[in-house]
């Protein structure tokens, strides 16, 4: 399927994907609308993915829910969450439809830019693996600095001096 979702053109793949996530997102919006009886059932056998995603919705209100679709593992619970604390549709609709345009523009382009160099590499082209690869080495050691840098800065490490 996301070989065919590459050869469309973008707008066409943008539109397919912005789609999948609003059927997506609003029906488990739905889901947990309809679901609060057994709400107690699901959160004893999810408990931290669900805790965290009513800690989210309580801190940060819609926001929440359009930043889960930047998430991994913790979407589904904000949105079920969402629904089972009844959040007003003047406010999930909104947050739901800016979280899916952001989702979409990032599968069209870079998501679908890594199914061709994938499909690539099965065609016996390696050198947009190697590209990926070199990006993802980039992106481990940029993280691993800014880990480092914000550690050094901790204002609970106090150094004496000597």
């Amino acid at each position: 399927m996301l070989d065919r979702l590459a050869e469309l053109p973008f707008w066409q793949a943008f539109l397919a994907l912005f789609a999948s996530a609003m059927v997506r997102s609003n029906g488990t919006y739905w889901v947990g609308r309809g679901a609060i009886a057994s709400w107690r059932r699901y959160r004893g056998a999810h408990g931290e993915p669900t805790a965290r995603a009513e800690a989210l919705l309580r801190r940060l209100g819609p926001a929440a829910v359009t930043l889960s679709y930047l998430t991994v593992g913790i979407q589904t619970a904000i949105h079920l969450t969402a629904g089972v604390m009844r959040m007003p549709l003047r406010w999930y609709v909104p947050a739901a439809v800016v979280g899916s345009v952001v989702w979409a523009v990032l599968y069209a382009t870079v998501g679908l830019a890594v199914v061709q160099v994938w499909l690539a590499a099965e065609a016996g082209s390696w050198w947009g693996v190697a590209l990926v690869a070199l990006a993802l080495v980039g992106v481990v050691v940029w993280v691993a600095v800014r880990r480092r840098r914000a550690s050094s800065h901790d204002p609970d490490v106090r150094v004496t001096p000597v």
